[in-house]
């Protein structure tokens, strides 16, 4: 009866100890000991339908995956094969994008502790009514613009800045139907939503 008990609080107290060490992994990247060559690139707590990416210093796109599954992502990349030059990998979720810059010089990989991450803007819609938000935790300006059938026909333009928390309603005249498309700017980067009255 003692070995069961004893037994048993061994079992708990190791199921705590991996739910903790579970619950405060972080994201990282390491080189595989057994293959010098590889980097383990591993996520916490992603989702199905989120997208990994390597861009190089230009933006293109060299590398793309969706994931499948939700939970921990870990994959081995060989980052050696690059040449000489800066990249980055994106971890792009719903409403963020996670960039985790590296550089490579004469087969040596070096990972910067730059670590950023950019706020996506966020459109939703509802009837005739549409609401952006974007958190600007750095005062990033957005701009946005709305057009009506194509990009050709500007309705209206706005460029947002110095706030955190950008808050914005519009509404679109209900007799007016067709085609709207509104363009998000921020961060160097564009964001396009389609709105059909």
């Amino acid at each position: 009866m003692k070995n069961r008990k004893t037994t048993l609080r061994n079992i708990i107290l190791s199921a705590a100890l991996l739910t903790a060490m579970i619950g405060n992994a972080t994201n990282g990247l390491h080189v595989n000991p057994k293959n010098n060559n590889k980097t383990i690139f591993t996520l916490n707590h992603v989702k199905s339908g989120n997208q990994l990416l390597i861009k190089d210093i230009n933006g293109i796109i060299l590398y793309k995956e969706q994931i499948k599954d939700s939970g921990t992502y870990s994959k081995g990349f060989d980052l050696t094969s690059l040449p000489n030059g800066s990249y980055v990998f994106e971890f792009e979720k719903d409403l963020e994008i996670k960039s985790f810059p590296f550089t490579v010089t004469l087969k040596n990989v070096v990972f910067s502790e730059n670590e950023t991450t950019i706020h996506k803007p966020y459109v939703s819609v509802k009837g005739n009514y549409f609401f952006v938000s974007k958190l600007a935790l750095n005062n990033e300006p957005l701009d946005i613009k709305i057009y009506f059938h194509d990009e050709s026909q500007l309705i209206y333009s706005e460029k947002i800045k110095d706030t955190k928390d950008i808050q914005k309603a519009f509404k679109l005249v209900p007799n007016v139907k067709g085609n709207y498309i509104i363009v998000l700017k921020a961060n160097g980067r564009e964001y396009y939503e389609h709105i059909t009255l």
